[in-house]
């Protein structure tokens, strides 16, 4: 799964959820892509599933962009551990999505062909998302 090598910090603040992207809203790299329709913590493991359920359509046929990395980390106390003696261990890593960010980007294959990928991995996703073009 991914993960950041190195962070300056172990530990981070919640980072907040609002807003619309600004940065990687257009599809850059392939010809087809993936967008967020809503704002969701989208984790490492989802990322790493969601990049599964499209490498194995595309087979030999296409090329994969990811353009999404889990860089923050979230912690997690264990069950039935009582309140104070500061915060958790890190649990997991996880990328903010925000409103039309591209997550994912496909090229090499015929756009019914990406349109098929695209809803078969966003269903592996917690966030709603949409098939967008290159234009």
């Amino acid at each position: 799964m991914l993960m950041p090598k190195k962070t300056k910090w172990r530990k981070a603040h919640k980072s907040k959820r609002g807003g619309k992207a600004t940065r990687m809203n257009t599809v850059s790299f392939g010809e087809f892509g993936l967008q967020s329709t809503e704002a969701c913590w989208v984790t490492s493991r989802q990322i790493e599933a969601t990049r599964r359920v499209l490498t194995r359509f595309l087979k030999k046929g296409g090329k994969l962009y990811i353009r999404v990395f889990p860089h923050v980390p979230v912690t997690q106390k264990s069950g039935e551990v009582p309140m104070g003696k500061g915060k958790g261990a890190v649990d997991h890593y996880i990328a903010n999505v925000k409103p039309g960010m591209v997550l994912f980007e496909i090229e090499g294959i015929t756009e019914e062909m990406a349109r098929e990928a695209v809803v078969l991995a966003g269903h592996k996703l917690p966030v709603k998302s949409k098939f967008v073009n290159k234009h």
